[in-house]
């Protein structure tokens, strides 16, 4: 038996209070399976965007002609180089990220799955450990849909799709959320023909707006088989055969020699052994918690996408850092307060959101005021050419406060801060217009949004 003062089970955001306990001082035992820094390091946001970056370079250059610049033909990836590159480079990380873990001093490292045997003991590896204070942060996992047939096949989560090399002749992907667009979205511009199978809509937990100004414009790099669910998958001699069925009973078959599922993530709960203890989860597996992140055992929390409060490493990063505050530093009967979220979508086009959509504001019948304002008709985005794009925000009528806003086009997730900020500072309409915009900057396309909505309020609109 080792006694530690702490144990973190998880190495994504479970850094965010490994590091700081042990510089205090304090005995920590951090526990990774999988390589260290998580599933955003080495499977999700930061591949991700660096495969997304230069894939975006092509698209610039396809709209160059229309700001007077002339190319010789158009951009060609090299994938294979590319996804090499990248897989080296966030391996590369995770290896110095583990080097330098390993001379910290009151830090141990486990690399072994961790499993409850009570609830402060873990069987890791030959070891047991306990504490008197543990944080669950072992993040998700894929989702894997119930297809019949798919099992058999060789598909692709995110997880196989980021480190891919050879580009497909066609991909078929499974999914229409924001890890199936920006994924689908790489593959189809380093030149696959990729055809996506869409239950509802893609995006569809945006602003209904900008999810319809996005399909818009994303289905140019693709096709899209609107409608359609996954029954069948099958897998014969290099290619798949997916048959889908729409509502009416019409079936489609799409085909191809690669396919991604991605339909959405499930917690790393159930490789815990939580049975062995107290710690409550709800039906989908999630890791419940209080609004101070602690699980039904005292002493025992969770954070991150175990707990399924919000999928984000930023969001995670403060949950680390407000548990270091409250449970580690010094004892606090304060909540976890995180404001308003935000979130962004690194596909093309880019889209950025935080605070609440127009649907739900209708449907929580609350009074309140679109204000608009597009790309095209700022200078910024004259000068660089741009069709499409836009600034929404939705304005409480009474207060003339923030409720949400939303943006679609380039530097969405840039110019969403100065929203967040406002929402977190309780701003008003007239606080936000009561300060001087860069000229010419996208950011003003904000400011004419508010524009819009205090010339609605005041019965002009």
């Amino acid at each position: 038996m080792i006694n530690y003062d702490i144990i973190v089970i998880g190495s994504g955001g479970g850094l965010k209070i490994a590091l700081p306990a042990a510089a205090k001082g304090l005995n920590v035992a951090l526990v990774e399976q999988d390589a260290m820094g998580g599933t955003c390091l080495n499977r999700g946001c930061i591949p991700s965007k660096m495969l997304i970056w230069p894939t975006e370079i092509p698209a610039m250059l396809a709209r160059a002609a229309k700001v007077n610049v002339q190319t010789t033909g158009p951009a060609m990836i090299d994938f294979p180089a590319l996804v090499e590159r990248v897989t080296q480079t966030v391996d590369g990380i995770s290896a110095t990220i583990r080097e330098r873990l390993g001379t910290t001093e009151n830090l141990t490292i486990y690399s072994s799955r961790a499993r409850f045997v009570s609830d402060r003991r873990l069987e890791v590896g030959d070891d047991v450990i306990e504490a008197d204070k543990i944080f669950i942060a072992t993040g998700s996992r894929p989702a894997i849909p119930d297809i019949p047939g798919l099992a058999d096949t060789p598909y692709m989560t995110s997880r196989e799709a980021l480190r891919r090399t050879d580009l497909p002749r066609k991909l078929i992907v499974i999914g229409a959320g924001y890890i199936a667009v920006e994924l689908g979205g790489v593959y189809a511009a380093a030149g696959a023909a990729v055809e996506f199978i869409v239950r509802s809509r893609y995006l569809r937990q945006e602003d209904e707006e900008i999810s319809a100004e996005f399909a818009k414009h994303f289905v140019l790099s693709s096709r899209t088989h609107a409608g359609f669910h996954p029954v069948e998958a099958r897998y014969r001699d290099g290619d798949f055969a997916v048959t889908c069925r729409d509502d009416e009973g019409h079936t489609r078959i799409v085909t191809g020699d690669a396919l991604l599922t991605a339909t959405g993530v499930v917690p790393e709960s159930d490789t815990l052994r939580l049975d062995s203890t107290g710690i409550e989860t709800d039906d989908d597996g999630y890791i419940k918690v209080d609004n101070h992140l602690r699980t039904a055992v005292p002493g025992v929390y969770a954070l991150g996408d175990v707990v399924g409060n919000y999928l984000y490493r930023h969001t995670v990063n403060y949950e680390g850092e407000y548990l270091v505050r409250t449970a580690i530093e010094e004892a606090s009967d304060e909540p976890i307060d995180y404001g308003p979220v935000p979130h962004a979508v690194f596909s093309q086009p880019e889209t950025a959101g935080v605070g609440a959509t127009e649907q739900e504001l209708r449907e929580a019948g609350t009074d309140y005021v679109v204000g608009r304002a597009d790309h095209a008709d700022s200078n910024m985005g004259m000068a660089r050419g741009l069709d499409h794009g836009f600034v929404k925000i939705l304005v409480d009528k009474s207060s003339r406060r923030l409720l949400g806003a939303h943006i679609l086009g380039d530097e969405a997730s840039d110019m969403i801060h100065m929203f967040i900020m406002a929402m977190k500072k309780q701003s008003t309409l007239d606080d936000m217009l009561d300060m001087i915009f860069i000229h010419p900057a996208l950011p003003e396309i904000a400011r004419d949004a508010a524009r819009d909505a205090r010339s609605k309020l005041a019965g002009n609109g």
